[in-house]
């Protein structure tokens, strides 16, 4: 056959079918990286799904096992889950799940990934790596809006009816044992004080837990009138 036949792809196809030549190779792809990324992440996967199933405990390394993790349909529900279940996200420490087990122990629920953040003190990179996997399932009545966070631990007597709306008598309890010692968390608080679980849930975002209480301890009460 005339030389010219390498220019005519029809008759190289023939050619390579027919085993007379070896067929060329085909040309790398300009988007070859990214495939090959995508085959790699596909591996991990696979081989994150394999652990997962041989430990469900495994504690994740960084936000793309979490990431991975969400892929394969691993979800935390955050108002229902497990101490195995907190300790699986990156950086999640046993303080922070001895706090959420005892919110939730006294039917404390979070409504979404700000809550959780305001409740531990999270950065915000930590925070965005675990919600892939975070599920903020309400159970119950939604939550009510909240104004801005009050120091528990250093406000005035007169703010917590003011801006919590709390009780008089609720005041004075938090008050007398505001004295006795600060409060730590609102677990701590909750506890104390024996408050209800929707009251707790009102307060998320609102409140915060300085060093220590300043200003008046107790409200004055009235002074009496002059004798004359």
């Amino acid at each position: 056959m005339a030389k010219g036949h390498w220019l005519d792809p029809l008759a190289r196809s023939l050619l390579e079918a027919t085993g007379q030549i070896r067929r060329a190779p085909a040309p790398p792809k300009a988007d070859a990286p990214e495939t090959a990324s995508t085959g790699d992440d596909s591996v991990e996967r696979d081989l994150l799904a394999l652990k997962l199933a041989q430990n469900p405990g495994l504690r994740l390394k960084n936000a793309q096992e979490v990431r991975q993790a969400a892929a394969l349909g691993w979800r935390l529900d955050v108002n229902r889950a497990t101490p195995a279940d907190w300790l699986r996200l990156p950086g999640c420490t046993p303080t922070q799940v001895d706090l959420l087990l005892r919110l939730q122990s006294g039917g404390v629920q979070l409504s979404g990934p700000e809550d959780l953040q305001n409740l531990l003190g999270l950065d915000g990179e930590l925070i965005r790596s675990w919600t892939p996997l975070l599920e903020f399932r309400w159970y119950g009545d939604a939550p009510a809006a909240r104004p801005a966070a009050l120091d528990l631990n250093r406000c005035r007597a007169e703010q917590l009816g003011a801006q919590l709306a709390l009780e008089e008598a609720r005041c004075r309890r938090l008050l007398q044992e505001r004295s006795r010692a600060p409060f730590r968390d609102l677990a701590d608080l909750q506890q104390r004080l024996q408050l209800p679980a929707e009251l707790v849930e009102g307060l998320i975002g609102r409140v915060s837990f300085g060093q220590g209480p300043i200003g008046p301890e107790l409200p004055r009460p009235p002074r009496p009138p002059a004798s004359r």
